[in-house]
């Protein structure tokens, strides 16, 4: 077992705490880091919190009933450290409190998304007046600093004072050139642990292009043949919605071919004349396959849907079942799309058209979007432990 310095978590021959500044401050900082970080041992979280006696750190990633982080948040004298903010200087009132949200690009921003007071607090960022020093890890955009980079220019902004804070990055390039040079000197090739193919793997090539997938739901009309011998009820595709992240929608009606069973329209929670008068399903169909177009990949929950389509002569196009990778995440079945979008702490969703059909596909959206998050954070992990 390693001897680890007990405060800053890092082992003796790399301790860093000898470097580290004590510097007063007119600001509150607050940092909020995500529990991944935590196990970083690149991480620069504790760094700031250290060399900060005016500064507070807290583990997690919903804040929303913490009343601490509330009543921060509402403050007008806070402001919320975050890329593509306000300049410091850019006026309004003083800040007294800066909170920092520590985590991948990826984890920040889905922080924020599950934190509607933080999300809606005043942002200010900073422009590096140096390329970031973090040469062991990668960042996504060139204003993505280190924690530690991004606190000691904020607050040499906001306290006119760069050089004193220039102070706290001593302690940060001494951790970067050790890390560096342990690198060198390890002469035998790298062995790297066997890891698991991520769940999310086959999210990979949509994280640059999510507007690919289209997220389609469909409702169906059990009808029965006429005559009153009755038989087997035949299912015949009636609704269908759908939309694509690039905000893109589309609704058809297809005017049933059989007698129309007595509940589809209250199953389906669309009125019985829109169906009645929907358009005929070849066009509908030729419209929907235009909407999807050639490169489209359809985005269900479960086969229902895909099953529709083919029996309706569409084909079976490439699809991603978001029912299925929501259960590999999970490691348990996910229930139904509202359970199981909960279960990814998914944001609430927005109907993207009528009916059960427009609000699942409104679920679809969210899921996908969160599965695209854990997708990149895995991805950035990976690259982490090459």
């Amino acid at each position: 077992m390693r001897d680890v310095c007990w405060r800053c978590r890092r082992p003796h021959p790399v301790c860093y705490c000898a470097l580290l500044p004590s510097l007063p401050t007119r600001t509150r900082v607050v940092l909020l880091q995500h529990p991944r970080e935590r196990r970083v041992g690149i991480g620069t979280a504790l760094m700031t919190h250290l060399a900060l006696p005016n500064s507070e750190l807290h583990e997690g990633v919903v804040f929303e009933d913490d009343a601490r982080i509330a009543a921060l948040a509402s403050d007008p004298t806070t402001a919320v450290l975050f890329p593509g903010g306000d300049a410091p200087a850019a006026g309004g009132a003083p800040v007294r409190s800066l909170i920092v949200v520590d985590g991948t690009w990826w984890q920040a921003r889905k922080m924020l998304a599950l934190n509607p007071r933080l999300a809606s607090a005043r942002r200010i960022g900073v422009t590096p007046r140096a390329p970031g020093n973090y040469r062991i890890r990668k960042e996504p955009r060139p204003e993505c600093l280190a924690t530690v980079e991004a606190v000691a220019s904020a607050l040499g902004a906001l306290e006119g004072e760069p050089a004193r804070f220039d102070e706290m990055l001593r302690a940060f390039t001494f951790m970067v050139d050790r890390q560096i040079e342990h690198q060198a000197r390890s002469k035998a090739p790298r062995r790297r642990r066997a890891q698991a193919a991520s769940p999310l793997a086959p999210l990979r090539p949509y994280l640059a292009e999510p507007a690919r997938v289209v997220l389609v739901d469909g409702g169906a009309s059990s009808g029965w043949p006429a005559g009153a011998g009755a038989a087997e009820p035949t299912s015949e595709l009636v609704h269908l919605v759908a939309c694509r992240a690039s905000g893109e929608r589309f609704e058809a009606f297809l005017r049933p071919r059989r007698p129309l069973g007595p509940s589809v329209a209250h199953q389906l929670e669309v009125p019985e004349a829109h169906l009645r008068g929907g358009e005929d399903a070849g066009a509908a169909l030729s419209r929907f396959r235009a909407f999807v177009g050639d490169g489209g990949v359809l985005g269900t929950w479960g086969s229902f849907t895909g099953d529709l389509l083919a029996q309706e002569g569409f084909g079976r196009p490439p699809s991603l079942d978001l029912r299925d990778l929501c259960a590999r995440h999970l490691r348990r079945r996910p229930g139904g799309i509202a359970n199981g979008a909960r279960a990814l702490l998914a944001a609430e969703p927005v109907a993207r058209g009528s009916g059960r059909a427009g609000r699942t596909v409104g679920w679809l959206e969210v899921v996908l979007a969160r599965l695209l998050d854990l997708a990149g954070e895995d991805d950035v992990a990976a690259r982490g432990a090459a």
